[in-house]
């Protein structure tokens, strides 16, 4: 490999890695508890809930990431995040919260992404199988007209992968900074000096599938150079 490949490579591995490794940072650099806080972020999300009327959401922990599940109405934290009294646990829940309400009020891009998500449950589904056998069909298939058509249909399972996590990224900043940031500002939950902390971790908390759409990009990008 020359030292242009390597340059590019390592460019990829930047553009794909490193937002990731930014958003663990902020998120971890933030993780330490911290007595003099009101609460922890379990019962922080658990408060907000009461306190904007989301009478049938709840809040549990969970191992499988934080996130809100529209499904089940549940606000669902790490249990570092549940539990803790960290600048990251309070700014996660409140974040997670933000979902919630925008759920509450019918937010129309969340909606577009959850029905965006059920669909991309099933082209995920079948991604799998034809990028498994996609060698395969090369060998296969000899003609340029059906191998155009492969072309065309790995670039369609990929953009509808790519379209989710557009959807997603508003959706995120929205959370993090129309809804968390005002909640954590005017109700006083942090100590002003503590809002530059809670606003990186309220960046990292929406920036955190950057990554995956960055990659998405990458791989949509190499199928359409193959294309052309």
């Amino acid at each position: 490999m020359g030292i242009v490949g390597l340059v590019g490579l390592l460019i990829v591995f930047a553009i794909i890695f490193g937002p990731q490794y930014w958003v663990k940072r902020a998120l971890t650099k933030h993780s330490v508890d911290r007595p003099d806080l009101q609460g922890t972020g379990g019962e922080l999300a658990e408060h907000l809930i009461e306190r904007f009327g989301i009478g049938n959401a709840g809040v549990e922990v969970t191992d499988k990431g934080d996130h809100y599940d529209p499904q089940d109405l549940m606000v669902r934290l790490l249990q570092n995040n549940h539990e803790g009294k960290s600048i990251t646990a309070v700014a996660v829940a409140a974040h997670e919260v933000g979902h919630a309400i925008q759920h509450y009020e019918g937010n129309r891009m969340l909606a577009l992404r959850q029905t965006l998500v059920k669909f991309v449950s099933v082209t995920d589904k079948f991604a799998a199988v034809f990028f498994f056998f996609a060698p395969v069909f090369g060998v296969v298939v000899r003609s340029p007209g059906a191998f155009l058509g492969l072309v065309l249909l790995g670039i369609a399972l990929l953009a509808v992968r790519l379209v989710v996590h557009l959807v997603t990224l508003p959706v995120e900043w929205d959370a993090s900074f129309n809804k968390a940031l005002p909640i954590l500002e005017q109700g006083n939950y942090l100590h002003p000096k503590d809002l530059p902390a809670a606003r990186e971790v309220l960046r990292a908390a929406a920036l955190t599938y950057v990554s995956a759409a960055l990659s998405s990009l990458l791989n949509l990008a190499q199928w359409i150079r193959i294309l052309r």
